[in-house]
C-alpha cells in the first residue's frame, strides 16, 4: 500500500485535533517527540549508510568479508545505542515534568 505525501499530510491535519482533544499537549512534549523522531530516522539513516558501504567493500573485495561484517555489524551497533539514548533523553525532556 503506497501513500503520497500529500494522503500523509492530510491524515496528520485530520488526526492531529483527536490526539490534541485527548490530552492537552505542551510545546515541550510536542518538541521532545519530534526530536525523538529525527533521532530515529537519523540512525536509520546511518545504519543504511553503514550497510551499503560494506555491501560494497564486500563486492570490491571478497576476501575481506570477516572483518568488514564484524565492523559493520560494531559500527550499527554503536549507532543504535546512540539513537535509543537520543530517543529516550527526548521523551524524558518532552513529558516529564
Amino acid at each position: 500500500m503506497k501513500f503520497s505525501k500529500l494522503g500523509i499530510a492530510a491524515l496528520a491535519v485530520i488526526a492531529a485535533p483527536a490526539v490534541a482533544s485527548a490530552a492537552e499537549v505542551t510545546m515541550g512534549q510536542g518538541l521532545g517527540a519530534v526530536g525523538a523522531g529525527l533521532a530515529v530516522i537519523g540512525g536509520g539513516l546511518g545504519i543504511g549508510m553503514i550497510g551499503k558501504g560494506a555491501v560494497e567493500a564486500i563486492a570490491r573485495q571478497p576476501e575481506a568479508k570477516g572483518p568488514i561484517g564484524t565492523n559493520m555489524i560494531l559500527a550499527a551497533a554503536l549507532i543504535e545505542g546512540a539513537t535509543l539514548f537520543a530517543v529516550v533523553v527526548g521523551l524524558l525532556v518532552g513529558f516529564v515534568k
